[in-house]
Parts: C-alpha cells; structure tokens; sequence
C-alpha cells in the first residue's frame, strides 16, 4: 500500500514518472511513509510489554547466572531491551555494581545499540528476512565474542574510579502501577520519546537513499564499492563511525547501496559501524571507561566489522 501511495502522489498526479527526480521522490514518500507507520506501530505494542521492564530487572535477571548463561543472557537482552546507547552510563554502572562480569557487560553494550526489534521489523520490511537474520546473527556473535576477548585485557582497571562506589542496588524502589491504562500511557509516551528522537534520522537517511536511487548509477555506486575487497569494507566501517543515526535511520540508505549492488558484507559492516561505533556513542563512554578500554573496545569493533564485511562478501555468491 505504501507503494500504492507513492505511485499515485508521484506517478499519477505529479506527473513525474520515468525522470530521475520522480524516482527519487516516490522512494522517499513509500520509504518514509513505510517506516513511520512500522515504527508507530510496534514502538507501541512493544511499549505495552516494556511497562514493567526496567534496566533494574534486566541487571538482577543476569545476576547471580553462570558465566556462559550470563553472556548469552546479556547479548539476548540487548538485543530486546529499550536500552540505546544514551543508556550506557545508568546500565554500566548497574551491572557494575551487581557484580556481573565486565565481559558480560560490554557483550550488552555492543548488542543493544545495534540490534533491536524496531529495527529488525523495518529492516525485514524494507530488504527482507534473509538480510536481516544476517545481520542479527552477525551483530549477536560479534556482541558474544566481544565480551571474551575484551575482558582477557582485565578492563577492571580501565573503568573510572568513581563507577565502583556507586551502588544503586541500595536505591528504595517505588511502586510501579501495572495497569493497562498506565501501560497504554507509557506505550504511547515511547512512540512520543522514540519516533521524536529518530524521525530526522529516518528523513536524512531516506533522503540519501532517494537520491542514490534517482540521480546514481549503478555502475558507479558498484564500482566505488571496489567490489568487496579489504580496502572498501574498511573504508565502509572509517565511513560509518563519524556518522550518527539510530539502527533505523541507516536502514533505506542500505536498501539502495544493496540494489545498486554493493556486496552484501560491505553493507553490512558499514550499517554497524554506525549502529554501535559512532562518535556520540564513544563520548558517551568515555564518561564511564578510560581511554585505553575505549580503544580497544572500539578497536574490536573495527577490526570484527571488517571481517564480518569480507566474510560475507566472501560467500555472496551462495548467499
């Protein structure tokens, strides 16, 4: 339907068909009417289950679990919990101070800003399912392993002083109403909060992808691709960390890149890069870690991103 839409403003009344600014714009009014209604809509049946999920019972669920558990836990969570990376400080220095492992932690930290079910939602609907079951299985694995080969450099020592005699365990909670008016309220307050906080970000980017879509050829878009080769991955992951977008908002410009056929790796390792590797996200963590965990942090990242970018590259041909 949101086809529809777009062909009868665009096609029918405008006018505008076979131009490239007339494809251009039925792209961006069949993806920005598709993605905010997606997002509308399942921020807000989410929102109804969200109401009794606090970061408080996330970090006393994964207390007290095996080490194995735990992690497993933790990537699954971050993958489903409401937690971006604007919520990098409460939560670090919660599971901090519930004594989960600072592994398990940081596995968290990597997978909740880079996966979520809005964006696995939207990405289906955008690209479809075989996309996106890559890029979530790609983003858990690099979430899981990230934790093991991080805390081998015991991060303990890099985490500032000041986290370690905070302990908000110790905090009186107040009693949640658990109603479903007050659920429908919160839902409605995160469709309010979240689609506020990210709708720019989905407009830029359709934006960049409607004029990808309109006035690029493809050759030229495959050819600065450099057909998957080291050097474009890496610059792929280099181009997505000083940009800052929600997992959302990058979703359309990786719907065009794969169209006009970049490698499916590069596609991928560059929608990381800027889901979990993005300059606002380091200063955020700058304000609880030290600069040597944050380089090796963001280190990791890099270098997982690349070989995930030339792995799937790799296999594009059976995928």
């Amino acid at each position: 339907m949101f086809d529809a839409l777009a062909t009868w403003l665009i096609y029918d009344l405008a006018g505008l068909q076979g131009t490239p600014f007339g494809d251009a714009a039925h792209f961006f009014v069949m993806d920005v009417t598709k993605i905010l209604v997606l997002l509308t809509g399942v921020i807000y049946v989410m929102g109804l289950l969200r109401a009794l999920l606090k970061p408080e019972k996330v970090r006393e669920f994964i207390r007290n679990r095996g080490s194995l558990q735990s992690r497993f836990m933790a990537v699954g969570l971050g993958a489903v919990t409401p937690f971006c990376s604007c919520s990098s400080i409460p939560l670090f220095i919660g599971f901090v101070e519930a004594g989960i492992p600072l592994g398990v932690t940081l596995s968290f930290l990597i997978a909740s800003p880079m996966i979520n079910e809005v964006a696995v939602v939207v990405l289906a609907s955008v690209i479809g399912w075989k996309f996106t079951v890559l890029y979530v299985l790609t983003g858990l694995t690099v979430a899981l392993v990230g934790g093991f080969v991080l805390e081998r450099f015991r991060p303990e020592r890099w985490v500032e002083d000041y986290v370690w005699k905070i302990h908000m365990g110790q905090v009186t909670q107040v009693a949640e109403d658990k109603s479903l008016r007050a659920r429908h309220e919160y839902a409605m307050g995160q469709v309010r909060e979240i689609v506020g906080r990210i709708w720019k970000f989905v407009l830029v980017g359709v934006g960049v992808g409607s004029f990808l879509h309109g006035y690029v050829p493809a050759e030229l878009v495959a050819g600065v691709a450099g057909g998957g080769s080291l050097l474009s991955v890496v610059g792929a992951v280099l181009i997505g960390v000083p940009l800052y977008s929600d997992a959302v908002g990058i979703i359309p410009i990786a719907e065009v890149l794969l169209h006009k056929g970049v490698p499916i790796g590069t596609v991928l390792a560059f929608m990381m890069a800027v889901a979990a590797l993005s300059l606002p996200e380091m200063i955020i963590l700058k304000k609880v870690i030290k600069v040597p965990l944050l380089a090796l942090f963001a280190g990791y990242l890099s270098i997982a991103f690349v070989i995930v970018g030339l792995l799937f590259n790799q296999l594009r041909g059976v995928l």
